[in-house]
């Protein structure tokens, strides 16, 4: 029975060390999905001044149609962007839930183990106190024969 425990336990192991692994790795992505975010925010900012400065220089209909129709394109990513963002979200907490579920299987394991040795520590210290005591019984009777 120990054998199938410490079995179980180390399996459990395993799986919460990939599980620490894939919640790690899906925090990195939406860190990375963030800088990503950011990135494009302030490209899309950059490019808003750009089109201001040379707004100011005087633009043709037809060059302000392409700026403009650029800046949409860049809408719509920073749009799709944005929606992406539950997704990562989700990620991480299913990996946080994962995670945890692991970590509490492995606690409950090793405290099943703590309790089974504890049982058979009591267990082999009762067995040498009642072989002390029937070892002192049996000295004690001894003695009373000699006397």
């Amino acid at each position: 029975m120990d054998n199938a425990l410490e079995f179980l336990l180390e399996q459990v192991i395993e799986r919460e060390h990939q599980a620490v692994l894939a919640l790690n790795q899906t925090r990195s992505e939406l860190d990375n999905y963030y800088n990503q975010l950011r990135q494009i925010e302030q490209y899309r900012m950059d490019y808003c001044q750009q089109l201001i400065d040379r707004g100011k220089e005087g633009l043709t209909a037809s060059q302000y149609t392409h700026l403009n129709r650029f800046l949409t394109t860049l809408d719509e990513t920073l749009s799709k962007q944005k929606q992406a963002e539950q997704h990562f979200k989700d990620q991480v907490t299913n990996c946080e839930q994962n995670w945890m579920e692991c970590r509490k299987q492995r606690r409950s394991y090793e405290w099943l183990i703590e309790k089974k040795q504890s049982e058979k520590q009591r267990l082999e210290n009762a067995r040498e106190q009642k072989q002390m005591d029937e070892f002192s019984t049996l000295l004690y009777a001894r003695r009373m024969k000699r006397e």
